[in-house]
C-alpha cells in the first residue's frame, strides 16, 4: 500500500469537492431537498470519505476545510439558505463529516474485532485484560502510550476512547447498522 500524505489529500480532497460543488452549481439552477440528498451522497460523499480511515484529518483546520465544502454544498438548495448549517443537516436528513468518520471509524473496529474481515485484529489493538474499573461491555481495548502526534492519531489509538465508551447492547449486535 501506498504511504498517503494526509497533509496534501485533504487539500486535495477539498479542491475536486469544491469543484464537482461548483460543476453542479452549474448544472442544477433549483434543488429540492430530495434531489440534493441524491446528488449529495452520489457525487459529493464519496470523494469526501475516500480513505478517511487511514488519513483521518485530525488538525481542526483541516476538519474546516473539508467540512466548509459539505457547508457550500448545502447552499445549492435555494429554500435552505435561511437557516444555519446544523439545521441544514438537519432537514437534507445528513450527518456531518465528523460524524461520518466516528461512525466509520466504529464499524471498521467491529468488523475487525468480530473477524467480519480476515484480519488479525491483534495487530492492531491489545484487549483491556483487567477486570478492574471495567463497566459496559467485555470488549473492551487498552490505549498504549503514544509519544508522538504521529502515533496518537493512528486508526488504532484514536479509536479506543470512543470504541470503549459504546453501550454493550451496540458492540454485541449482530449488523453493524
Amino acid at each position: 500500500m501506498r504511504y498517503i500524505n494526509s497533509r496534501f489529500t485533504y487539500l486535495l480532497t477539498y479542491l475536486l469537492t469544491y469543484l464537482l460543488t461548483y460543476l453542479l452549481r452549474r448544472t442544477f439552477r433549483n434543488l429540492d431537498i430530495a434531489d440534493f440528498r441524491l446528488i449529495c451522497k452520489t457525487y459529493i460523499r464519496p470523494h469526501m470519505e475516500f480513505c478517511i480511515q487511514a488519513w483521518s484529518p485530525h488538525f481542526v483546520k483541516n476538519i474546516d476545510v473539508l467540512e466548509r465544502v459539505q457547508k457550500a454544498a448545502t447552499n445549492l438548495v435555494p429554500m435552505l439558505r435561511k437557516y444555519s448549517y446544523a439545521t441544514k443537516l438537519q432537514m437534507i436528513g445528513i450527518t456531518s463529516l465528523e460524524a461520518r468518520r466516528l461512525r466509520g471509524d466504529m464499524i471498521e473496529v467491529y468488523k475487525l474485532l468480530t473477524g467480519k474481515k480476515q484480519i488479525d485484529h491483534r495487530q492492531f489493538f491489545n484487549s483491556a485484560d483487567t477486570p478492574y474499573g471495567l463497566k459496559g461491555h467485555d470488549k473492551k481495548l487498552a490505549k498504549n502510550r503514544s509519544r508522538l502526534d504521529s502515533r496518537k492519531f493512528f486508526f488504532s489509538q484514536r479509536v479506543v476512547n470512543g470504541w470503549n465508551s459504546l453501550s454493550a447492547k451496540v458492540v454485541n449486535s449482530e449488523s453493524n447498522n
